[in-house]
């Protein structure tokens, strides 16, 4: 998950429901296979935390995935968006077809933990070593989704319809000059024989405690897309500055000019937004002006019209500060993942599902997360729900512990069980609602 904040707001909420109690009921029993299953699902956890492989590089991970899944007796396919591996389960009776997805890819991070199975692995990020680790929880992802998949492949002959299990890699972003992702796995075809009609997703965080299910209806995590804005003066001595154009003061009138976007001009009454720098190059000297001066930040938004709208004024604003000084403003846009939106019918049947699971108590609603999320492609093709499970041991301050993407991002694992058997109950209801 790309992560710029994780701040929840734990407030409950529950709503009427189209599934009764009665038809949670009548599903088989998602928490004694999850009990058979639970040992097996820490020990793929440790495995594939001990052996992490970066974003289009989770060659391993995907071997690991595709044996067990085998193992199953599942269709298996492999070398989607270079390392994706996607199996079907076929139940016994007629019904649609449901989405499952995990992702698999790692980040460079150099892990602090103090763990018997801590990661020591490196590779070589942007020309440089690192350290690689599973510092967002994509090992629990994967190992939770394989407990899934034998579950379901026990109760086969009682599903009405069948089961996609989507195993992704690059979910934190291609290298650079790649494609990957969700994206990459949607154009080669993930959903073309057959598209699923309803996806589910879930995320490990650290921001709620062990056990916690958070879910949001509509828009849940922001859209995410990348700019750099290339101000170019004329080079002089510093002493006289009369004699370029300093784009260096040039860049200070733009981000400046460009905090009014949020602050003035757009309705944040509507959905928050956030325009953010995070880095400005230029120049080598105390004395000497530059030619040139790079900005490069994060635009995040949960509104498509106003992702467009803060675009636009983005450039206009550089273009116009810039000029005002004598200097050129180029502004370039890489548009990331957008906005992922939870199917509000799916969430209302499903809320009651989790519910029956963790208890009322234990299932809350999040405030937005300006961090970002591909399972958002997923979701614009079918309804999809994305859901979160707290991983926070709770004798510990939610205020104080690493966040994901931390190097000492921590997982306890006990609350894997809780994710195992939440997806399981959630695809078993699904397929059975449908009959």
């Amino acid at each position: 998950m790309r992560l710029t904040s994780l701040a929840f707001m734990l407030a409950s909420v529950f709503a009427s429901s189209a599934y009764s109690s009665s038809t949670v009921a009548s599903v088989p029993n998602a928490a004694e296979l999850t009990a058979q299953v639970e040992s097996k699902v820490i020990a793929w956890r440790r495995d594939l935390h001990q052996h992490p492989e970066l974003s289009n590089r989770e060659f391993r991970t995907s071997k690991v995935i595709e044996q067990h899944l085998k193992s199953l007796g599942l269709e298996v396919q492999t070398g989607i968006a270079h390392t994706g591996v996607v199996a079907i389960l076929k139940g016994g009776k007629p019904g649609p077809l449901i989405g499952l997805r995990a992702d698999m890819d790692a980040l460079p991070v150099t892990e602090v933990v103090d763990l018997p199975f801590a990661s020591k692995a490196t590779d070589t990020y942007r020309g440089q070593k690192v350290g690689v680790m599973h510092a967002c929880g994509h090992d629990t992802h994967v190992a939770m989704l394989m407990g899934v998949a034998e579950n379901l492949v026990k109760v086969k002959d009682s599903l009405a319809g069948d089961v996609m299990f989507i195993f992704q890699p690059a979910e934190e972003g291609a290298p650079e000059g790649e494609q990957g992702g969700a994206e990459l796995m949607l154009k080669e075809g993930l959903f073309a024989k057959r598209k699923p009609e309803q996806v589910f997703g879930m995320h490990v965080t650290s921001s709620m405690p062990t056990g916690v299910i958070g879910l949001r209806s509509g828009p849940a995590m922001a859209s995410e897309d990348s700019f750099s804005i290339k101000v170019t003066g004329r080079q002089t001595h510093g002493s006289r500055p009369w004699s370029g154009v300093d784009p260096i003061v040039a860049s200070a009138q733009i981000i400046n000019s460009v905090q009014t976007i949020i602050s003035r001009q757009v309705d944040i009454t509507k959905a928050p937004a956030v325009v953010s720098f995070g880095a400005i190059n230029g120049g080598i000297r105390s004395n000497i002006i530059p030619d040139e001066v790079e900005l490069i930040g994060t635009i995040r938004t949960f509104d498509q019209d106003m992702r467009a709208d803060i675009k636009i004024k983005l450039a206009e604003i550089a273009t116009n500060a810039a000029k005002t000084l004598g200097a050129t403003a180029v502004t370039e846009i890489q548009s990331g993942y957008p906005v992922t939106v939870n199917n509000p019918e799916l969430v209302s049947k499903m809320r009651p599902v989790i519910a029956s699971v963790v208890g009322d108590n234990m299932l809350i609603e999040p405030g937005l997360i300006t961090g970002a999320e591909d399972f958002s492609y997923y979701a614009l093709e079918t309804p999809g729900m994305f859901f979160f499970l707290g991983v926070t041991p709770t004798d510990k301050d939610i205020s104080q512990v690493a966040s994901n993407h931390s190097p000492a991002f921590y997982v306890d694992e006990s609350a894997l069980k809780v994710g195992v058997q939440t997806m399981t109950q959630v695809a078993l209801t699904a397929l059975e609602a449908a009959q």
